[in-house]
């Protein structure tokens, strides 16, 4: 462990595996992982197809439980919750931006963007204000009203990136987060996440075989057969 207090890290993980039992042998996906990510750090996890690393990525942000070994975001043992506290914990404490966008079609970017805050119960009023003000931020003004339908690959990307970063959780995971952007939307959305890092300080770790993502990194973790084989800042 390293000499920093907890409070300037992130997420610390000691010895994570994880085993998928499997005929006629298991596969390891993840092989005794040991980090830390810290507060402020724009860094990206990258590897080859089968590296381990959306699997990784899973169990930091508590959506998939380790075979053995133990994660902590911020100073609170996430492999001891119960399935609740994890709920609970990734509503409150972790965003998440996937590739696939996972917006609701039936609601308006704004609604999309607001839908955390609704589950935390924030009043209509200040979520609303927070949500616009990240729109005017990172270039989605006048796009409240619209549809996921109505917007663009980058659009709806971006109103993710809002979704996932408006609650100013402790860390934002990002898996492939540009695979279904073409480079002027790539490089627009890396801006963005970019932009948050530096002037909200917002911690980013992205799951990514993507070169445009892997340059922007400050930290660049690589994995290979599910073992991190070089960790460079």
């Amino acid at each position: 462990m390293s000499t920093e207090t907890l409070t300037d890290i992130a997420v610390r993980t000691e010895d994570v595996w994880k085993i998928y039992a499997q005929e006629p042998k298991d596969v390891e996906a993840v092989r005794g992982v040991s980090m830390e990510i810290h507060e402020g750090d724009f860094m990206t996890m990258a590897g080859p197809s089968g590296s381990g690393k959306t699997t990784l990525l899973n169990m930091l942000g508590g959506l998939t439980r380790p075979t053995r070994g133990r994660i902590w975001v911020r100073d609170l043992e996430i492999t001891a919750l119960s399935n609740k506290e994890l709920a609970r914990l990734r509503l409150e404490s972790i965003g998440f931006v996937f590739q696939a966008f996972n917006l609701l079609p039936v609601l308006s970017a704004l609604e999309n963007a607001e839908f955390s805050l609704v589950l935390r119960g924030v009043p209509p009023e200040e979520r609303h204000r927070r949500v616009r003000e990240l729109f005017d931020e990172i270039g989605l003004e006048g796009l409240e009203d619209r549809k996921p339908g109505k917007l663009s690959g980058g659009q709806q990307q971006r109103v993710a990136v809002a979704r996932a970063v408006v609650g100013q959780p402790t860390l934002v995971l990002a898996d492939e987060p540009t695979a279904n952007l073409d480079s002027h939307s790539s490089a627009a959305l890396l801006d963005t996440m970019e932009r948050l890092n530096r002037e909200h300080g917002t911690t980013f770790l992205f799951s990514t075989h993507d070169p445009r993502v892997v340059e922007r990194a400050r930290r660049r973790v690589s994995l290979v057969d599910g073992q991190i084989e070089s960790d460079e800042r």
